[in-house]
């Protein structure tokens, strides 16, 4: 028989936590002490339990209606791509779901949502969950979240899924009248799912978005005839470099060493290094580093 204060092995709500003999007390100290750790609204997980596509799916069947489909971030979480706020992962928002038609809409609170109609090519199970494609649920993002947003999941899903240009342009032509579809159009041509952080695809759609070359991503810089330097983005024959400093790569001291080491070799070199990270986007900050771009790329 389990211990009564021990947490299940697999994802659990509040009332799984109280048919455990688990007090509301007990639940709020367990999260406050990182013992387990909030998966969704109402879902939670024991802290150890590694962040699969699998646990994510569980989680979710808990609370999803078996007639509704997971969508939009929702479904790109389950996917694996995380399109998520930097200010909406310690709050986390309702889950974004749809029922099929003839089925009445989810009403719990942790979930929002209506009805959509959907073919059977846009439907796809997660691990029990029915939720939209990959390719389905990139187009859908391209046309709701905000254009950075929008073109970092483009790139997510093309590097995470595979998914093409072509297949997106395919689908294209049934998002036509629907809201954000102007958008959509404008951010498949410039997806690239060689982008590895949303960082990097916001720096990138600034650049593109003020008129200047596109860079190239995950440039390698030889030396001695071996790639040595990744860079994330690169003009080569100007020898610019634009890096994304991002919280989740570089917040070790060993890192930003590591990280300071590889721009004064690139300097050394004669490479201009251009560095921005989660604070520079405002419009102050993108003009900053857009202007010091723009110098770096002008002829001699």
């Amino acid at each position: 028989m389990r211990p009564p204060c021990q947490f299940p092995d697999q994802p659990f709500t509040c009332n799984d936590a109280k048919r455990l003999g688990i007090s509301r007390y007990r639940l709020d100290a367990a999260l406050a002490n990182r013992e387990i750790r909030r998966v969704l609204t109402g879902v939670f997980v024991r802290a150890d339990a590694p962040d699969t596509n699998g646990l994510r799916a569980l989680a979710a069947a808990l609370v999803i209606s078996p007639y509704a489909v997971a969508c939009d971030r929702t479904a790109a979480w389950l996917h694996g791509v995380d399109v998520m706020d930097f200010r909406e992962l310690d709050l986390l928002p309702p889950l974004e779901t749809f029922v099929l038609r003839g089925h009445r809409r989810t009403s719990r609170p942790e979930c929002r949502g209506g009805s959509r109609d959907l073919s059977p090519e846009d439907i796809c199970v997660v691990g029990g969950v029915t939720a939209t494609t990959p390719l389905r649920t990139a187009l859908d993002l391209g046309c709701t979240l905000s254009r950075r947003r929008a073109l970092a999941a483009l790139d997510s899903f093309m590097r995470i899924h595979g998914i093409t240009h072509a297949e997106m342009r395919r689908l294209l032509p049934r998002y036509v009248r629907r809201r954000g579809v102007v958008q959509l159009r404008q951010l498949i041509p410039i997806a690239d799912g060689r982008a590895e952080s949303s960082g990097e695809s916001w720096t990138r759609l600034e650049i593109l978005d003020a008129r200047l070359p596109a860079p190239e991503p995950q440039y390698w810089v030889m030396v001695e005839g071996r790639p040595t330097y990744r860079l994330d983005l690169a003009y080569p024959k100007a020898r610019v470099a634009v890096e994304y400093d991002g919280r989740e790569f570089h917040e070790g001291d060993d890192q930003r060493e590591a990280d300071a080491k590889r721009r004064r070799w690139l300097r050394d070199q004669g490479w201009t290094v251009i560095v921005v990270d989660k604070d520079s986007f405002t419009a102050e900050a993108v003009n900053a580093w857009l202007g010091e771009l723009r110098a770096a790329l002008r002829p001699p």
